[in-house]
């Protein structure tokens, strides 16, 4: 099963794809901190300090200014997160956002999509909120228990 989670952004694409695989802006919206540039082959390890937490993520796929896949989860399993950038005018990016690897199986199957669609949505709002508005404080925000 996947989860799909689209939001716009008034920047350029170009804008909006270095926010994610530039390490120095990454911090401004999302992770505390990636260790290096996001490029295809590449294992980057990103860290959320607010939860005292990292994780590998596996780069499977770049198109520059257009779509970012990666892995995340131990030992190559986990979710697959393709992050797609379209155009919408020369001044808007529409981010389509879809994660692959829910198991429909699972005892905690909806609240994994739940918590995860929270997740992306907040992320996307950090974004919009550094990129648009030059707001770079909000991504510890999001409680977790």
């Amino acid at each position: 099963m996947n989860n799909l989670t689209k939001f716009k952004i008034q920047k350029p694409a170009n804008e909006v794809f270095e926010a994610f695989v530039d390490p120095t802006k990454i911090g401004n919206f999302w992770f505390s901190s990636s260790s290096e540039r996001w490029e295809e082959g590449k294992t980057i390890t990103v860290r959320y300090e607010e939860y005292n937490a990292q994780v590998e993520i596996e780069v499977l796929e770049i198109e520059i200014n257009k779509k970012i896949v990666y892995r995340w989860g131990a030992n190559g399993e986990g979710h697959i997160v393709t992050i797609n950038l379209k155009n919408a005018d020369n001044v808007s990016t529409i981010i389509e956002v879809v994660e692959e690897g829910f198991n429909e199986e699972e005892e905690d199957f909806v609240t994994q999509l739940i918590d995860n669609k929270e997740g992306w949505v907040f992320m996307l709002s950090c974004l919009k909120g550094y990129l648009e508005f030059g707001v770079s404080n909000l991504r510890g925000g999001l409680v977790k228990d």
